[in-house]
């Protein structure tokens, strides 16, 4: 497990809670237009201690009420035991995940270790390798989701990037998920690519930014198949 990023401070990554955010390194997705290359594919070095983040954290008690853990994908390479420490200092514990690791996120609900999971649903099923630009296992994907949909807070979001994303696979999407979970999701969240900043692939930032109208206008094509449907410009 490689630490290389923390944010103080964040009321956005946890929703309803003051939060900081701790960034693992590695993914093994290669999603285009993806903007953090530097966690995702290129160590340049450095990086955080958990001594150190464990010291900021205890510094911290009541100030945070809890930890985001993110990345490129933080499941590939979290430590538990890391994990088990925060956990001990008293805070909710939120992951972000790919949902590619679900043995592992399977542990850390059975010890108790989350309570919160954010999970990228990157396209409909049939797309799903496309997009991501790597072999994808898609009965993990499966699993993560179904598991997560069982939980009390969680949310699945999707990246809406025009060249992927249209209402067809909207509608795709949102059928495979209800099928997957066998109900209908709680929360899902479109959220709006922007071509600004270092990508993996730079052929995306020529790629036009997607507009609150684009997602409203996707929104209705998935509607009827979440709980509650947002939007993020």
């Amino acid at each position: 497990m490689k630490i290389v990023g923390l944010q103080k401070t964040t009321l956005i990554d946890y929703p309803g809670e003051v939060a900081c955010t701790i960034f693992l390194f590695g993914c093994n997705f290669r999603c285009g237009f993806c903007h953090n290359p530097e966690l995702v594919v290129k160590d340049f070095g450095g990086g955080f201690s958990e001594e150190n983040i464990l010291k900021f954290l205890k510094e911290r008690k009541g100030k945070l009420d809890a930890v985001c853990i993110s990345g490129g994908e933080p499941l590939m390479s979290l430590d538990i035991d890391f994990v088990r420490k925060i956990r001990k200092l008293g805070y909710k514990i939120k992951i972000d995940t790919n949902g590619s690791f679900p043995e592992r996120l399977k542990k850390l609900i059975n010890e108790d270790l989350v309570d919160a999971v954010a999970m990228d649903i990157k396209a409909s099923k049939k797309k799903y390798s496309e997009v991501v630009g790597a072999k994808v296992d898609g009965e993990k994907i499966e699993k993560s989701i179904k598991m997560i949909s069982n939980l009390d807070d969680y949310e699945f979001r999707t990246t809406i990037v025009e060249r992927f994303h249209d209402s067809s696979e909207m509608k795709a999407l949102g059928q495979w998920m209800n099928k997957v979970c066998g109900k209908k999701p709680k929360k899902f969240f479109l959220q709006g690519f922007k071509a600004g900043g270092k990508l993996i692939d730079d052929s995306f930032s020529k790629e036009k930014d997607v507009s609150e109208k684009y997602l409203l206008e996707l929104k209705k094509s998935v509607d009827e198949f979440f709980e509650e449907v947002g939007v993020r410009v």
